[in-house]
């Protein structure tokens, strides 16, 4: 399981564990799965799409960073 924080200037979008996160990088689309090699990442305009236990959750962003380090990814966003 990855340990995903996706936090927006208004507040905490979500702080849980998640099975794998999509983001919208602006060197194209990109998926994060378990034991994802550590990354610093722009994004641009997209969905944001997470699997919980309790299923796939999208979340629109206009812009923003992504960083991934030992199964914790941390994402950093403008809400549109």
């Amino acid at each position: 399981m990855l340990e995903l924080r996706i936090v927006s200037p208004e507040k905490v979008e979500f702080d849980g564990a998640v099975e794998s996160v999509l983001v919208p990088g602006t060197m194209g689309q990109f998926e994060i799965l378990n034991d994802h090699a550590p990354i610093i990442s722009t994004l641009q305009k997209g969905d944001v799409e997470y699997v919980t236990k309790e299923g796939k959750v999208t979340l629109s962003i206009l812009g923003g960073f992504v960083e991934v380090q030992k199964n914790k990814v941390s994402l950093c966003v403008e809400m549109g």
